[in-house]
């Protein structure tokens, strides 16, 4: 698998005259390349109450979390272009520490139907994206929207809290990876 990080690289390093040479076993190799892309579903990170704040920010126990997630999401080389919010509060602050701990140049903004009861209709947008994107929201909307990239009925939950890692290949879309938190977290 060609991660972000590699396929920058491939991109600037290759010119025609390489594709000219190429087997048709590696230009296979290559178009998947091309019709690759990741998209990192983040669910936001332990909110205060609605008695103790109706906006429902995040907690300082939520912070933490999110600081070590976005941490090492960076380590994995998680670099997307976009990266989107349902525009809540505690969505959006987890939204920006990943931004600054991933790509403080990445397109940063609210985006429809993220919201927690809203139905999977970003999948039919991330068929067609070509950008690396980051949604972070709420369960049980990328729990809906994940089942429905990988055409599952059901499998493992979404983690709380946590992050999980597709991408899009020519075959369809695969599950790379999550983050977790400890439970002791």
């Amino acid at each position: 698998m060609v991660g972000p990080q590699e396929w920058y690289r491939f991109r600037v390093k290759t010119s025609p005259v390489l594709f000219q040479s190429m087997t048709t076993d590696h230009l296979s190799r290559v178009s998947s390349a091309l019709l690759s892309m990741f998209v990192y579903l983040v669910h936001h990170g332990d909110s205060l109450g609605p008695n103790a704040d109706p906006q429902r920010p995040l907690s300082s126990l939520g912070h933490r979390q999110v600081e070590v997630l976005s941490r090492q999401a960076a380590a994995l080389s998680v670099c997307p272009a976009v990266i989107w919010h349902s525009g809540k509060l505690r969505a959006r602050q987890t939204a920006q520490i990943y931004w600054r701990a991933c790509n403080p140049v990445a397109e940063f903004s609210a985006t429809r139907w993220m919201q927690p009861d809203d139905p999977p209709l970003l999948a039919d947008l991330l068929q067609v994206e070509t950008r690396d994107v980051m949604l972070v929201g709420h369960i049980p909307h990328l729990e809906r929207l994940r089942l429905r990239l990988l055409q599952e009925s059901a499998s493992q939950c979404f983690p709380s809290h946590g992050a999980v890692a597709l991408e899009r290949l020519s075959t369809g879309w695969t599950e790379c990876w999550r983050l977790e938190l400890p439970s002791s977290a």
